[in-house]
């Protein structure tokens, strides 16, 4: 199948289809801000990584428009209620570079190499 080439082909596709994939994207981003830190693949974290810094760039500023497209991303009321009580004083001052991602090994039972994805 191979033999064509990637050029300008932005993102994985993590072997799923686009509505998995933008859900999966939905749910790493909602527990990261819940709960600041969260544990998983390489893959996994580095693909979901734009997402979250666009998605906290948005938030620093506070207005009724970036609450409506932060939800539209993330459909989850009590997350984006979260993301908005900390974000804008949180990131005022940085610009971008709001998450890091640490690597812990490979994981017992497939040997996928494994993650710690965290908001600074």
């Amino acid at each position: 199948m191979g033999g064509y080439m990637r050029h300008r082909k932005v993102g994985k596709k993590l072997n799923r289809s686009a509505e998995h994939r933008k859900a999966l994207y939905r749910n790493l981003m909602i527990s990261l801000i819940e709960h600041r830190r969260i544990q998983t693949t390489l893959v996994k974290a580095k693909a979901v990584q734009p997402e979250i810094e666009k998605l906290l760039s948005l938030a620093r500023e506070d207005t009724p428009h970036t609450r409506r497209m932060a939800l539209s991303k993330l459909a989850s009321k009590k997350a984006m209620r979260q993301l908005f009580t900390f974000a804008p004083q949180s990131y005022a001052m940085r610009n971008g570079g709001y998450t890091r991602i640490t690597k812990l090994g490979p994981r017992q039972g497939d040997a996928a190499e494994m993650a710690l994805i965290e908001l600074l």
